[in-house]
């Protein structure tokens, strides 16, 4: 074959192979635009697509019913990284009122602490008193507060739509003592617990942690007292707690950690009864008592409770450094 003829056939590849790709090219260019123009129309799909809110429920481990109540209560369990039924070692437990809601923000705090080694082990158990905001609300309304208040009857009685007949306010003592004599024994029978305990409660839960503090005898060592609603029935609570600390030198309780908060945006009913308290507290210098006490700056009655609740496991838990 002739020089001639092979660059001729050359030129002829050379064509077919330019054409070849241009024809390719143009393909590609087809497909790219296809698969361009899938995706957008996928995409504008997905998320133009209006999705339900799921409901995110956070389980109680037990459920008990309290004859003192003649209710139920839920109590969600959190427990210390190296706890084991294989063993015997025991741990202290922390008792969260308002456990639906809050058990989450415990079990976080506690996880996390324990993680960086800042705190003790410690079993935290959340008393919830309903599945449900009206439930929740109607139970703790009756379960902390001390004393009947007619007027919040109404209220709840009308939000709800519920009977009046029975009082929705003032139930702290029955509270307490079923607390005392059927949470605190289940809780002791079915788990390593030993008779370290404590109490946290905010708002109505604060009031009733503090109603606690003066007339639980020593059954917690350990009291996280969150903006308590001092001015309840006119400040009973306040005034049995300054007659108290007013007319006894010493208080023969077991040794006990105090930890009271508020947030200094809380307004006048709640910032200077929390001050008094603490302060008045704080003058008596009991020896049994470690008090710790705190205004969080720019803080609402809602916004404090994730700072007051980690600062109160680190003051109450905290280990020493």
């Amino acid at each position: 074959m002739s020089n001639r003829t092979i660059e001729k056939a050359n030129k002829v590849a050379i064509q077919v192979f330019i054409s070849l790709n241009i024809k390719i090219m143009k393909n590609s260019k087809v497909l790219y635009s296809l698969l361009i123009a899938s995706l957008i129309v996928s995409s504008t799909s997905l998320f133009g697509q209006k999705f339900e809110p799921k409901k995110r429920v956070t389980e109680p481990d037990i459920t008990i019913t309290s004859e003192i109540m003649g209710k139920e209560y839920q109590l969600y369990i959190s427990f210390p990284g190296s706890y084991s039924t294989k063993d015997t070692t025991k741990y202290p437990v922390l008792y969260a009122l308002d456990g639906r809601v809050g058990f989450p923000l415990f079990n976080y705090a506690r996880e996390t602490g324990e993680t960086a080694k800042e705190l003790e082990e410690v079993i935290i158990v959340g008393i919830g008193c309903g599945l449900d905001k009206a439930s929740t609300d109607i139970n703790r309304s009756y379960d902390f507060t001390p004393s009947r208040d007619t007027i919040l009857d109404r209220s709840l009685a009308k939000r709800y739509s519920i009977s009046t007949t029975t009082p929705l306010t003032g139930g702290a003592e029955k509270f307490l003592k079923c607390i005392t004599t059927e949470i605190i024994p289940y809780v002791d029978a079915h788990y390593k617990t030993t008779n370290d305990r404590g109490l946290m409660g905010h708002s109505f839960g604060g009031l009733f942690t503090a109603y606690c503090l003066l007339n639980s005898n020593g059954v917690f060592n350990r009291y996280g007292i969150s903006s308590p609603s001092f001015w309840w029935n006119n400040g009973e609570i306040l005034n049995q707690a300054i007659s108290f600390f007013s007319n006894n030198k010493t208080w023969d309780i077991p040794s006990t950690k105090v930890y009271v908060a508020v947030g200094k945006n809380e307004g006048p009913r709640m910032v200077p009864d929390m001050v008094k308290f603490s302060m008045l507290l704080e003058s008596r210098a009991y020896k049994n008592i470690s008090l710790n006490w705190h205004i969080f700056e720019d803080e609402t009655h809602s916004s404090v409770i994730p700072a007051a609740l980690s600062r109160g496991l680190s003051i109450l838990y905290g280990k020493k450094k």
